[in-house]
């Protein structure tokens, strides 16, 4: 296929749409979710779709979201409801900031976030996280950015460059890399990756954004003290601890079944329960479950006061829900416009080293689309044909440059930034110096660590 005028044209309307979004929103003073809405009705116009498709496009995409991150969210803004209230949230801190104190606390947090990202959805680590990052920042008198970029990064990462999440599966999928091997190297670039990226880019981000916690963090007050008058016997550490990594370890328990018995026609019985269990929204559900009684009746809640605590953590949420939807809107409105498959032809007559062109095309379809999926999908299938001739190694580098690709520059068309930005308060203009950044940090160093392993191995 070849470059045209109107793969041109498509990737311009893109770039005035989104920028369309952020004037919107930073000089007039729109809500982001009228101004997501305008953006895309922009783009689909401009890009010549049919006006129908305008419409399906955008409601496709919020569809998409919300069944998925949706309703993660809310079950995890339940789960931290009573985490908060229970007093659960305040024995993890008091723990966290008994065995560490000053800097050592943002090697603490960074560390409990890789191990709860290791088999969890960004966004469910980030809304069970969310609690604790506050109260530690309160408690440590640090800044935000710096407790808050060291949990992102440590969810980011192994999000983005260890299986068994999504994206790298794709990737390692499509260039017939071995699993073991790519997450044997994976964690080697993630390591340092989350060093670089988390606790030691915190110190920039706390002074390029200098904000304290939030009054309101996913629907808890974080200004107020709770009232623990009503919890009779707060919760232990064990059992708080046991609570929270309650999904992270049904959702590690799946991916282990599924490496163990890879094929599912021959697979036991368990397998299909696992895999089951650990599906995230199966998971959280029972989550939220457990802790209706460890957070819930254990430390003297009525059944009446537990469905008032779960309603209330809802109502906070709404705006957060509906701004991410939009954010899947505007996403799924450029793929359905086309610039995808813009970027696909541009990939197609680039020569170049293949994991270059891996990386490239991935952090182009990002940077358009602002989905890390369709970067990752798109991007395999183009340098699939030229992995072949690779050795398991460098196939595994390919999985992972793909990867570190398609986390490159978090921006307004995807929904995690959107999710960031409302969770932690911050403008948009504080949430691509912060965020943003650390995003495309991510991208680069982890890339630079993959080259660098490409020449020794």
């Amino acid at each position: 296929m070849n470059w045209t005028g109107h793969d041109t044209q498509l990737l311009v309307v893109a770039a005035i749409g989104i920028a369309l979004i952020v004037v919107l929103i930073a000089k007039f003073k729109v809500h982001p979710f009228l101004s997501l809405v305008l953006g895309s009705a922009f783009v689909g116009l401009a890009s010549g779709v049919g006006l129908d498709k305008v419409v399906s496009n955008f409601e496709d995409g919020v569809g998409g979201v919300l069944k998925e991150v949706g309703l993660l969210i809310a079950l995890g803004a339940m789960l931290g409801k009573l985490l908060a209230d229970s007093g659960g949230a305040n024995r993890v801190v008091d723990t966290l900031l008994e065995k560490a104190s000053g800097n050592k606390v943002v090697w603490m947090i960074t560390l409990v976030a890789v191990i709860i990202g290791l088999p969890m959805f960004f966004e469910i680590g980030l809304v069970l996280l969310l609690p604790v990052i506050v109260l530690v920042t309160q408690r440590s008198q640090m800044k935000l950015m710096r407790i808050a970029i060291p949990a992102l990064a440590g969810l980011s990462v192994l999000h983005g460059l260890v299986p068994p999440h999504p994206g790298p599966l794709i990737a390692i999928s499509a260039v017939k890399a071995e699993l073991g091997t790519t997450l044997a190297l994976g964690l080697l670039v993630a390591v340092p990756t989350v060093i670089i990226c988390g606790p030691l880019f915190s110190r920039l981000a706390a002074r390029w954004v200098p904000v304290d916690a939030p009054a309101v963090a996913g629907g808890i007050d974080t200004k107020h003290a709770v009232d623990l008058s009503e919890v009779k016997r707060q919760p232990s550490f064990l059992v708080t601890l046991l609570t929270i990594i309650f999904p992270v370890v049904l959702m590690l328990l799946k991916a282990v079944a599924d490496i163990v018995w890879a094929d599912p026609k021959t697979a036991p019985m368990i397998r299909t329960v696992l895999d089951f269990i650990g599906q995230p929204l199966v998971a959280m559900t029972l989550a939220v479950l457990a802790a209706m009684v460890t957070f819930g009746y254990a430390v003297g809640f009525t059944g009446s006061k537990i469905t008032s605590k779960l309603g209330s953590s809802l109502g906070p949420i709404a705006a957060i829900l509906l701004i991410v939807g939009a954010g899947g809107g505007f996403k799924q409105t450029l793929i359905g416009a086309g610039v995808g498959d813009a970027v696909k032809k541009w990939a197609e007559g680039a020569n170049m080293s293949v994991l270059v062109l891996g990386f490239l095309v991935a952090v182009a379809l990002r940077l358009a689309t602002g989905s890390a999926t369709v970067a990752t999908v798109t991007a395999a299938g183009i340098v699939a044909p030229l992995a072949s001739s690779l050795s398991p190694t460098h196939a595994a580098l390919l999985a992972l440059a793909i990867g570190a690709g398609s986390l490159f520059l978090s921006h307004v068309n995807d929904a995690g930034f959107w999710l960031v930005k409302e969770l932690f308060g911050l403008t948009v203009g504080q949430t691509f110096k912060t965020w943003s950044v650390m995003e495309t940090l991510i991208s680069v160093v982890g890339f630079g660590f993959i080259m660098v392993l490409s020449l020794i191995i």
